[in-house]
């Protein structure tokens, strides 16, 4: 599984942190499980992350793996939630479109893109880890400078649609 963090400051975008859990040494599933919603945690609580942008679930032909995968991105989304941490997924396609300017590119071009977005080599990172990466740059793409803002800082989630809609019950 991949992770990445952007800061961005002055819209320029600055990786923090890159990177991929392996997982292939723990055997059971609910031990896999645990140690992403562990690692996911931590991450959270060293970078302090405003939001996170994930990548939405995909069909495939191999519906155990499609059922691992799922698993998997709920058990982030949930870490993310338990620390309060807004939500945004992005299908693949919209991933690779917002960071190549094509919705069929390879994994090799979209890493080539980051390479030149950043100014930060990825050479030397799996292509998990600039999966996630580009997760993250496509939600600043399609987020830029919008959003709700209350006291200078963003606000996005449940939090700004309450705040758009203050009449409306759900």
């Amino acid at each position: 599984m991949g992770y990445g963090v952007l800061h961005i400051k002055n819209n320029e975008l600055y990786v923090e942190t890159l990177g991929v859990l392996k997982l292939d040494r723990y055997k059971d599933q609910a031990d896999r499980l645990k140690k992403i919603f562990d690692r996911t945690t931590e991450i959270i609580c060293q970078y302090h992350p405003d939001e996170m942008a994930i990548e939405a679930p995909f069909f495939g032909k191999n519906v155990q793996s499609m059922l691992k995968l799922g698993r998997a991105q709920g058990v982030c989304i949930a870490a993310a939630l338990a620390l309060n941490i807004p939500i945004c997924e992005y299908a693949p396609r919209k991933i690779k479109q917002s960071v190549t300017g094509n919705g069929a590119a390879s994994k090799e071009q979209v890493a080539a893109m980051l390479q030149s977005i950043l100014k930060t080599s990825m050479a030397d990172f799996p292509m998990d880890a600039t999966d996630a990466l580009a997760a993250a740059v496509c939600h600043h793409f399609n987020n830029s400078g919008k959003g709700v803002t209350s006291g200078g800082s963003k606000v996005s989630g449940w939090e700004a649609f309450i705040k758009q809609n203050p009449d409306r019950k759900v």
